[in-house]
């Protein structure tokens, strides 16, 4: 059969009018059909392949539709691409997290309200948030709705919370007006350590969001969906409040329902891994493995929760994936994982405290120490938790020089009472008492011209003169004595005095004793006749209770009571003069178990064939029963033992079965 000719252009159908595909189109957009959008738009860019609307269209379909890689791929297309297609990239490379691309892109568009939000967008993601909150600043003059809800959130994650109740009160700004302001100021007043308060507005905001919601005829499911991260912060407060077993509950409530969003899911997964701590090491492990990828066997956070987690929520996700899994002893994965960690994160310490805490796992705490010095040369800014770490390894592995080193590398902290102690004690440990005077000498001087409130001049000089003391140098702890005595005036510090200057004055040290107040009680005591006695005699026995009578030469009459002597009381018939042998220690021990005991031996010779071949060999039991006949006393004998070990055995059994 002839294959039938192909059609003429002339005999094709005609293609329907662009004006009744863009209404189809507009139909389309309007019931968020977005695919069949796209379809169309195909269709309209074949009959008019440059129309700039239809490749609009197209675009913007396919970002609703969360196509990102073909929207960049038909904005690429365009060989004269329109300004706005511009913003467009840009806002693909966002949700694509290719923060550094998008502002490369926003970089070409013309500046407006829409160009500075997506960029004040992709600087709160980068983590930037004074740029951040300057681009807020500028546009307070817009009337863009939610705003200021945007604007609460940058100032929590700059730690700038001190000014949100401020901000909230110059633009007369209510923090319960919507679910979502509640939130980022409850969020606040958890920073602030305002914990009871920031309970109460989630409670308040978790109302408000309900009712809105409801209002808005939202599925019930969709409403729980959209208030999960008030849940979970609710969990994080009564965690913070102590209430441990409550926010257990709260946590593995929503992970069994399964029906937050994956944020809100893996938030709730964290903090209850990091609330139990070593417990239950293994379902933890368990817990955290639903929020990797799937297809990869290594542990990696799902693409998803890549890009709406912030960048320390996923610190922290991985930072407690690696205390797991020490705790677990999985040295391999625990090492895979610590090398992959400085790429993800190459602006925090956080990969360097747990490659460290790897080290110290394998008793390498001397690489550990090397690797903390490094980094702290290399993060000048964040070296105070990094010499801190140094510090506690090189105290634990027996290192107080290089412990003492890394604490006075932190100028912060170098003059507080407890840092101070630390490198004595440490520089003591080193035989370097030099150099630990010198620590208690700087502290000194640095209190003395501290004008703080909260001096702690006293407590230093009264720790530096008692090491001065217990150090043999006599006259500098006497001079700080002498010191504390005129600034302070107290008992403890004229006692310190007094013993320190009796080693080098005696009567100096009797001068400064004369300030001292008397005891009461102590007015008639002869103090010379009292040196002069030989002191108190020990008394065996009880102390006796009462009043020792005087007579007129003041000599003390004492009568002592004599103990009556009783005689032993023997046994009946027992002679204390001829006791005989000594008992048996081991009388009250099982005869099996006494060390006289032996075993009976089994008769071998009852197997034996005696006699000649073929004679008849009698059984033992026609043996015993012969016997029994001829002997019926001791077959009553024998059959009576049998019984009660037949029913020993039973009895044993059912005390086993009641132990069950």
């Amino acid at each position: 059969m002839a294959p039938k000719p192909k059609p003429t252009p002339s005999q094709l159908p005609a293609p329907p009018p662009l004006e009744d595909l863009f209404t189809t189109l507009n139909k389309h957009i309007q019931a968020s059909s977005f695919t069949n959008a796209v379809k169309l738009t195909d269709q309209i860019l074949t009959i008019a392949p440059g129309d700039e609307d239809a490749l609009r269209c197209k675009i913007v379909a396919l970002i609703k539709d969360d196509r990102f890689d073909d929207a960049i791929s038909a904005i690429q297309s365009s060989r004269t691409p329109p300004e706005d297609f511009h913003l467009l990239k840009a806002y693909c490379l966002y949700k694509q997290n290719n923060l550094d691309e998008a502002l490369d892109s926003l970089q070409k568009h013309e500046t407006n309200d829409e160009t500075m939000l997506l960029e004040s967008q992709i600087l709160y993601r980068l983590g930037k948030m004074d740029a951040c909150l300057n681009i807020y600043q500028k546009l307070q003059k817009s009337k863009i709705d939610m705003l200021e809800i945007n604007y609460v959130a940058a100032l929590v994650m700059a730690g700038r919370s001190s000014e949100v109740q401020g901000w909230l009160d110059s633009f007369r700004v209510k923090a319960t007006s919507n679910f979502e302001l509640a939130y980022n100021t409850a969020c606040s007043l958890i920073q602030r350590n305002k914990y009871t308060d920031a309970e109460q507005l989630l409670l308040s905001g978790r109302r408000i969001g309900q009712e809105s919601l409801m209002e808005d005829n939202w599925p019930d499911e969709d409403i729980e969906n959209e208030l999960s991260p008030i849940a979970v912060q609710l969990g994080y407060v009564q965690q913070l409040l102590g209430r441990k077993q409550d926010a257990i509950e709260a946590y593995l409530d929503m992970i069994k329902r399964d029906m937050a969003d994956e944020s809100s899911i893996a938030v709730a997964v964290n903090n209850l891994v990091s609330l139990r701590g070593p417990k239950d090491v293994s379902d933890s492990l368990k817990k955290l493995d639903r929020l990797k990828e799937k297809e990869i066997q290594s542990f990696r956070l799902a693409h998803g929760l890549d890009l709406k987690l912030s960048a320390k929520e996923r610190e922290a996700i991985y930072a407690n994936r690696v205390l797991l899994l020490l705790h677990a002893n999985r040295i391999d994965q625990a090492r895979e994982l610590v090398s992959a960690l400085p790429d993800m994160f190459p602006e925090s310490v956080v990969p360097v405290l747990l490659q460290a805490a790897l080290l110290v796992r394998e008793n390498k705490a001397g690489r550990a120490e090397e690797i903390l010095a490094q980094s702290a040369g290399k993060f000048p800014e964040k070296s105070q938790v990094l010499y801190l770490a140094r510090a506690q390894v090189a105290a634990a592995a027996g290192h107080p020089h290089i412990a003492a080193d890394s604490l006075t590398k932190i100028p912060d902290i170098q003059h507080m009472p407890a840092t101070v102690a630390t490198l004595v004690s440490l520089k003591e440990r080193a035989n370097d008492v030099e150099g630990a005077a010198v620590v208690l000498d700087s502290a000194t001087k640095w209190w003395s011209n501290a004008m703080t409130e909260d001096n702690k001049l006293n407590i230093i000089t009264q720790e530096a003169a008692s090491f001065k003391l217990r150090h043999g140098r006599e006259e500098d702890a006497a001079k700080l004595y002498e010191e504390l005595v005129k600034s302070q005036g107290s008992i403890k510090a004229l006692v310190g005095l007094i013993t320190t200057v009796a080693r080098l004055d005696v009567v100096k040290a009797e001068l400064y004793e004369k300030q001292l107040k008397t005891l009461p009680g102590l007015k008639g005591i002869d103090v010379d006749s009292l040196e002069r006695t030989s002191g108190v005699k020990r008394v065996e026995g009880p102390p006796h209770v009462g009043v020792a009578e005087t007579n007129e030469e003041g000599k003390n009459k004492t009568k002592t009571k004599k103990k009556r002597k009783r005689k032993p009381r023997y046994p009946k018939g027992f002679n204390p003069t001829n006791p005989g042998p000594p008992p048996d220690p081991e009388r009250w021990l099982p005869k099996r178990e006494r060390s006289t005991f032996r075993p009976k031996r089994k008769d071998k010779r009852a197997a034996q064939v005696r006699g000649s071949q073929g004679a008849v060999v009698r059984d033992k039991h026609d043996v015993g029963a012969s016997s029994n006949q001829s002997n019926p006393k001791s077959n009553q004998a024998t059959t009576s033992k049998g019984a009660v070990s037949e029913q020993a055995k039973p009895s044993s059994k059912s005390r086993k079965k009641s132990r069950k």
